[in-house]
């Protein structure tokens, strides 16, 4: 059974990337075809594996076991030499926190050294979705067809969000020393995110680019902005292209 879920871009068209997406607690693969999808549709090779299971006594082993998996999936992208660069891992929540403290790491490893990181939903020590499904649904997303998404896959694990992640690992996200771009999405109605942390730790960050979406909740990318959510993604991937600048400037009036 293969351990990943593949988009490819438009035939024909030279691709742009490869991105490394890697979801978080609860979350398959599936939960993420959607954001696969449509950052494909812009001719970027799109890879989604598994999430990483965190073990709260040994994190330093759990990463590890986790790294030798990101590297495997980013190797089997390869066609010719190489995987095409920009390389970038995108984590969602618990994804999030694992690449983030991988490459916080002193000596991570140069096989999982991607270009970037794109890290969503990052979480903070708050812990607690209530006592239902629905409950757990409201933290996550207000959004009725990933709504829909997550309550019909029989191997999303209910009540995931409550599981405590690593002290140390989080710890480590904030203050490792990252020294790739980085993009922090969050949504400004994310009730796990620790708003005042992710500030710090963009302007501690040698180059990061913080982005708040506005009503969004803790799955910042399936949430009703995911299409904004996505672009910002994609302007991200872009100025990477670029040497970190920005392709447009936009200027405009009050309103």
């Amino acid at each position: 059974m293969t351990q990943y879920s593949d988009y490819h871009g438009p035939e024909g068209l030279r691709i742009r990337g490869t991105v490394v997406v890697v979801p978080g607690r609860g979350e398959t693969r599936a939960t993420y075809a959607r954001f696969g999808r449509r950052l494909a549709a812009d001719a970027y090779r799109v890879r989604v594996i598994d999430g990483p299971d965190l073990a709260a006594e040994d994190p330093g082993a759990s990463l590890d076991g986790f790294a030798a998996r990101v590297a495997d999936a980013v190797e089997g992208t390869v066609s010719e030499g190489e995987a095409v660069r920009p390389v970038v891992l995108a984590g969602a929540d618990s994804g999030a926190v694992a690449i983030a403290a991988l490459l916080g790491r002193t000596g991570a490893p140069a096989a999982v050294r991607p270009d970037a990181l794109v890290l969503a939903g990052l979480p903070g020590r708050t812990a607690g979705t209530g006592e239902s499904w629905d409950d757990e649904l409201a933290v996550r997303t207000s959004c009725p067809a990933h709504r829909g998404v997550l309550t019909e896959d029989p191997q999303v694990r209910r009540g995931a969000l409550d599981d405590a992640l690593p002290d140390a690992l989080l710890t480590a996200v904030h203050e490792g020393e990252v020294d790739v771009p980085v993009l922090l999405l969050v949504g400004d109605a994310d009730p796990l995110a620790d708003h005042e942390a992710l500030a710090r730790t963009a302007k501690s960050l040698p180059h990061a680019r913080l982005s708040v979406v506005h009503g969004a909740h803790h799955d910042v990318l399936n949430d009703l902005q995911h299409r904004s959510a996505a672009a910002e993604v994609v302007s991200f991937l872009e100025t990477l292209r670029n040497e970190l600048r920005p392709l447009i400037t936009v200027r405009s009036s009050a309103w």
